[in-house]
């Protein structure tokens, strides 16, 4: 009995044998080839390329030579960024404060009004307040010193910031030297004219402006509309060129001495804490009549590559972060157009051929004569389509109109919202650089 019921065990355990062995022969090849696809990778496509020509960790460069304006920055030993889906990086102070604002606080940063120096009148309140303009310039002349300029700032930055969201202004003004200097008195030096700067070395001259800074700064100004940086053919033409060699805003009569000195000047305003903004790009010393004062003001020899146009680019090359734009038309650069409507001059030349990113400011629009054939209404549309970001208007009065006419035009033409939407955020950005953001 004990050995049958042996026989009887190893037949079953035989039997079980058999079926796992006829299992394993089924399981074993698709497990095999389930682990090949797992651990083979497929060829990557082009667009899939680990680097793209791109080197690991940097940003593709933008056509200034300079990391993309849209990548993200990460430091070395960060985490790199979440991967999951749905994540984007969070928005900058500058996007947010931009969103919660509406349009015609939008339309108000991309303007700077003029008020005068001595105070803000009636227009001025309304341009600040009502009209949201969320910028500044002093205008005007006074030897009151530093102490009144400094009271008429603070008034203007609080109606400013409660009309803004929080957003302090960009307040503003000419302090050249010589005849074009808007602040005297107790606090402010006497500044020869530039003429007498270029004169001087250029590491004299950077301490100095560092000094005149230092004093804007103190009385509340962080923009100033300065350095000239238009060349002047030559003493002998000087006193035909209504709006800069008859007053000796000129450094000097080559390029090479303007950009030496100009950008001298632009490096001490930064030193200071305060943005310089060379002018009147692409360039006024050749013109013969003033655009303030007089219509159809035109240079004929000035081109797209003009050796006159080089102290502007090499203040682009020096770091400056703002720019303004002449009135003038120039023929050989764009027929059709002023320079301050002109997409040639501004973003052809300005944005492209110089790399320039930061602030384009006009000239004023609203009391140039040079402007009189086109409606306050279509000027800071005219400025912003063809790549501006902030317009000048030195006249309170005439503000309004200017302002609604980019409501306007962003409220019918989605691209022109998009447009003033850019130009209001390149201006936030800015102040958020500046320290004028709420933290």
């Amino acid at each position: 009995m004990a050995a049958q019921k042996v026989r009887i065990w190893a037949a079953v355990a035989a039997g079980i044998v058999a079926v796992l062995a006829a299992v394993a022969a089924l399981a074993f090849p698709r497990l095999l080839g389930q682990t090949g696809e797992s651990t083979t990778a497929p060829p990557a496509s082009p667009s899939q390329s680990p680097t793209d020509g791109v080197t690991p960790g940097t940003a593709p460069a933008s056509p200034s030579g300079s990391p993309s304006a849209t990548a993200t920055a990460t430091t070395a030993g960060a985490p790199a960024p979440s991967s999951a889906p749905g994540s984007a990086a969070p928005a900058s102070r500058a996007a947010t404060l931009l969103a919660s604002m509406s349009l015609e606080q939008r339309a108000g940063q991309v303007m700077m009004v003029g008020s005068p120096v001595a105070g803000p009148d009636a227009a001025v309140r309304d341009a600040v307040g009502r009209l949201h303009v969320g910028n500044v310039f002093l205008k005007g002349r006074t030897t009151a010193g530093a102490n009144a300029v400094a009271g008429v700032v603070a008034a203007l930055k609080g109606e400013a910031v409660r009309g803004s969201g929080g957003a302090a202004p960009f307040v503003a003004t000419d302090q050249e030297g010589g005849q074009v200097q808007i602040l005297r008195g107790p606090g402010f030096s006497e500044m020869p004219t530039a003429l007498a700067q270029g004169s001087m070395d250029a590491g004299a001259l950077r301490a100095s402006a560092a000094a005149w800074g230092r004093e804007l700064a103190a009385a509340g100004v962080n923009v100033n509309l300065a350095p000239v940086m238009d060349t002047v053919p030559s003493a002998a033409f000087a006193p035909q060129n209504a709006p800069i060699g008859r007053f000796q805003r000129e450094f000097g009569y080559s390029p090479q001495t303007v950009s030496a000195h100009g950008i001298a000047f632009a490096h001490g305003m930064a030193d200071a804490g305060v943005a310089a903004v060379p002018k009147h790009f692409p360039g006024l010393g050749r013109v013969t009549a003033n655009t303030d004062t007089a219509a159809g003001v035109a240079d004929g020899t000035t081109g797209r590559h003009d050796p006159y146009v080089a102290p502007f680019a090499d203040a682009v090359r020096a770091g400056v972060q703002w720019m303004m734009i002449s009135n003038a038309r120039y023929p050989a650069i764009d027929p059709e157009n002023d320079a301050v409507f002109s997409p040639t001059v501004i973003g052809g030349m300005l944005r492209g051929d110089l790399g320039f990113r930061g602030i384009v400011v006009s000239d004023d629009v609203c009391d140039a004569v040079q402007l009189s054939s086109t409606a306050p209404e279509q000027r800071g549309v005219g400025f912003l389509a063809a790549g501006g970001t902030m317009v000048l208007c030195t006249n309170a009065q005439t503000a309004p109109r200017l302002w609604q006419g980019m409501v306007d035009r962003a409220r019918s033409d989605p691209a022109f919202a998009r447009t003033l939407n850019a130009a209001a955020l390149a201006v936030l950005e800015a102040k958020d650089r500046a320290g004028l953001l709420p933290r």
